[in-house]
């Protein structure tokens, strides 16, 4: 862990410059950590829109690791097993979802995903909202508990999503004195937005290997080769650390990343561009659109891209991960003329404009 110089000595940073908070410091003394939120999520140049939060209950490496073991067990379900759990009536936002979404103009085929809210199992909304916004107020889809290979699904994805929402909901609380001053509304309260939120989405993540005839794994392989760059349209997104997994004779083995290029990465505000590893005991957060939005532009959400990273076993190699979208309800309203709700239907139409609904 670094330490650096930039604006205050108690600020700590990873070796790659992201700024790293201990969950004691903010659980104890959430107030005290203002100067590292602000350079985490604030304007300068080199801010990255991203904070680590290290030394997590000892719950978690568990939860995490069985989460995500599961990712893969379910992506290699024959794959009318995993249509069984696919939902167009929500634009596969509840349930498994493969190739729907558009991705750089076309159909992402390069990653898996499964969608459920783990907070909420059945959103007490009218029913004029469910139908109008069934990508938030759908029913969640689980495996049926005797889907072999995936039992305890259900339980797994709701014991990691619960774990980062309520590290999210401290966060925020520890954010609100900076998002206050930013705040279009200065009546909003930043964690009150969260925790008493219906719309909160996980998504479970596997990142398919790449067939070894693809350009994915030449010297030209683009940056964004496993995911495109994109913003997520939350307020707060928490980020598990990838686990990458190569197949092999019996349950795939844990590895280190295939290269030193493989992961996650981020345009600062200056526009430039850093990898960033989040250490396997740790968690991330950003920012997303629905922030931006709330802010007038002051708080920009983070873009950010997933790279395969050239290495001859590439073809053998998934990636899975969990990420934790934290947003407002539907009817909040986020500027002077579009609600939480009627801007993600624009961006679930640019994300899925071939989708019958």
């Amino acid at each position: 862990m670094a330490h650096l110089t930039r604006r205050t000595q108690t600020i700590q940073y990873t070796p790659e410059g992201a700024v790293s908070i201990s969950y004691p410091t903010l659980t104890s003394s959430p107030l005290s950590l203002g100067p590292a939120i602000e350079e985490a999520f604030g304007s300068r140049s080199n801010s990255l829109g991203i904070v680590i939060i290290r030394d997590l209950p000892p719950a978690y490496p568990a939860y995490r690791e069985r989460l995500l073991r599961l990712a893969y067990r379910f992506a290699n379900l024959d794959e009318n097993v995993r249509e069984k759990y696919a939902d167009p009536t929500s634009r596969y936002s509840f349930g498994w979802s493969h190739g729907k979404e558009i991705m750089n103009g076309k159909p992402d085929l390069l990653k898996g995903s499964y969608y459920a809210n783990p907070t909420v199992e059945n959103a007490t909304v009218s029913a004029h909202d469910r139908a109008t916004y069934p990508e938030y107020y759908g029913r969640n889809i689980w495996p049926d508990k005797g889907e072999k290979g995936v039992e305890g699904f259900e339980e797994a994805f709701k014991d990691l999503g619960g774990f980062i929402f309520k590290v999210g909901c401290e966060l925020a609380a520890a954010c609100q004195p900076f998002a206050l001053s930013h705040l279009s509304d200065s009546s909003l309260s930043l964690p009150k937005l969260i925790s008493t939120s219906q719309t909160t989405k996980a998504r479970l993540l596997h990142y398919f290997p790449p067939a070894p005839s693809t350009t994915l794994l030449s010297d030209n392989e683009p940056v964004d080769s496993w995911c495109g760059f994109h913003l997520d349209h939350s307020l707060l997104t928490g980020l598990c650390s990838a686990m990458y997994l190569q197949e092999g004779e019996g349950d795939p083995k844990i590895i280190l990343p295939p290269s030193p290029e493989s992961g996650l990465y981020i345009r600062t505000r200056g526009g430039d561009l850093t990898k960033v590893s989040i250490p396997t005991d740790a968690l991330a957060f950003q920012t997303g659109e629905a922030l931006e939005l709330a802010t007038g532009g002051k708080l920009r959400a983070t873009p950010h891209c997933v790279r395969v990273g050239s290495s001859s076993d590439a073809e053998k190699i998934s990636r899975e991960t969990f990420a934790l979208f934290m947003q407002p309800d539907t009817h909040q309203r986020l500027s002077g003329t579009k609600t939480f709700g009627q801007f993600s239907k624009q961006v679930f139409d640019e994300h899925y404009d071939d989708v019958a609904t």
